[in-house]
Order: C-alpha cells, then sequence, then structure tokens
C-alpha cells in the first residue's frame, strides 16, 4: 500500500499561471524518492501540495493509511533569530501541546542525531550555512515523521558540506525508516540519495519518466566514483535532457 498518492493533481494559481497538470504519483514507505525537473516545473509546489500548504485546482493527495506525521524541510533554514538552537527545534513541539520538559529533551536528542550537540545554545547567527540547516532538519526530525518533505534544502551550501550532510540524510532514512520526497535540482545528488527518481517536464509539471535505482545498502564517497553510479547518473541525465527536449 502506498504510503501516499497524487492523482491527476493541477494547480492554477489566481495570477493564471498553471504550475502543474494531471501529475501522478505514488510513493510507498521507505522510499527514497526525488524530484527532479528544470526550474519552474511545480516540484515545490507538489511538495506543499502534499503537506497541505496549497490546495489543488483539480486531482486529489491521499494517503491509504492515514495521514502520517509529515516533516518538511525548505530550502531556506527559516530559523528565528531571536531563538538559540534549542528554542528554534523545541517551538514547534510546544505548539503541537507537547509539555516545555519533553519538547526540551526531544529537541537536545534531535540536534545531537544531526551533529549539533554543544550547540544548543548558539544563535542562527553564529552558525555557519550548514549548521542553521542542521537546525532544520533536526526541527523536522523532533515531531518524528514518517514522511519527510526536503525542498532544495542543500542548493545554497558549499559541495563538501552538501555531500557531509547527504551522508547524514541517509543515516537519519534508515535508522528512523522514514519515506523522504525530495527536491533537487542536482543529478548527481539524486542518483547519490535516491531508490528512485522521478523526472518532471517543464512547466506545467508532470511526471516525465520515473528512474528505479538500485544503490548499495552503505554509500559512500568511494561509491560516488565507481562506474556504476556514473552509469546511473547518467540515466537521470538523460531522462531529464529527454523531458526538457519535449517539453519545448
Amino acid at each position: 500500500m502506498p504510503l501516499l498518492t497524487l492523482f491527476r493533481v493541477a494547480k492554477r494559481f489566481d495570477s493564471g499561471l498553471e504550475a502543474i497538470r494531471r501529475l501522478d504519483l505514488a510513493v510507498k514507505p521507505g522510499e527514497f524518492v526525488s524530484l527532479v525537473g528544470p526550474s519552474g516545473c511545480g516540484k515545490s509546489t507538489a511538495l506543499r501540495i502534499i503537506a497541505g500548504l496549497l490546495q489543488p485546482t483539480e486531482g486529489a493527495v491521499a494517503f491509504p493509511g492515514g495521514r502520517p506525521e509529515i516533516g518538511f524541510v525548505f530550502q531556506e533554514p527559516t530559523l528565528m533569530p531571536w531563538a538559540d538552537a534549542l528554542g528554534n527545534v523545541r517551538l514547534p513541539l510546544e505548539l503541537k501541546g507537547v509539555a516545555r520538559g519533553e519538547a526540551e529533551a526531544r529537541a537536545a536528542r534531535a540536534l545531537e542525531r544531526v551533529g549539533l550537540k554543544g550547540f544548543e545554545k548558539s544563535y542562527p547567527r553564529e552558525l555557519s550555512g550548514g549548521m542553521k540547516m542542521r537546525v532544520s532538519i533536526a526541527r523536522a526530525l523532533a515531531a518524528g515523521p514518517k514522511l519527510l518533505l526536503m525542498d532544495e534544502p542543500f542548493a545554497a551550501l558549499d559541495e563538501l558540506t552538501r555531500q557531509a550532510l547527504n551522508d547524514d540524510l541517509l543515516k537519519l532514512w534508515r535508522e528512523d525508516k522514514l519515506t523522504v520526497l525530495f527536491v533537487t535540482h542536482s543529478v548527481f545528488e539524486s542518483t547519490y540519495l535516491s531508490t528512485r527518481v522521478v523526472v518532471m517536464r517543464p512547466r506545467p509539471g508532470r511526471v516525465h519518466d520515473e528512474i528505479v535505482l538500485a544503490p548499495p545498502a552503505e554509500r559512500n564517497e568511494a561509491w560516488r566514483v565507481t562506474a556504476e553510479f556514473a552509469g546511473e547518473a547518467a540515466r537521470v541525465s538523460a531522462a531529464l535532457k529527454h523531458a526538457m527536449e519535449e517539453g519545448e
């Protein structure tokens, strides 16, 4: 049974912009699915519809087994500048009614899991870009989500930081048995992280192709330089090129 399905989802904004048209997608529990496609093809819009932040103009989003707890990590960390790292992670829990003591313990544990033990009292202005994103991921994880939506979270980071966060994300995905839907423009990032890559056509967005990957159980830097990885990345790249040509 899929964790979530999108059936002929469309989104037209009040401006008349048609962002998505007839988008069909099913995601199974435990998958790591990346959405790739040209800018403006509706990838981020699709995530916001799944999260309930936007309503589709047509079609439906369904959670066959019941709506799971959903975590959302945006491209920008969107941290509150007046709160320290612990406060930023704790606040959404308190807004859900979690007792202050429990919320603080869960927030501290989430920060530890993303490698920020010892930085609980640090404010956003004192953190690097990668550390801010780790706080944002900790904030999403603290609620115990089963579905994690990530909208180009590492796009603004340098390559070394990005690769380190890719590895940490895979570790968290395995440990928590998460289902992840990840938006990226990077062919290599999607190939490295995913069990399946969904390639979208230019706006109005819809699925052009789906590529099932069979990565090793333990992905690492050594795998990035193998012929197997290069071949998988080439498959994704070719599908993306074809999608853009079809949209012209």
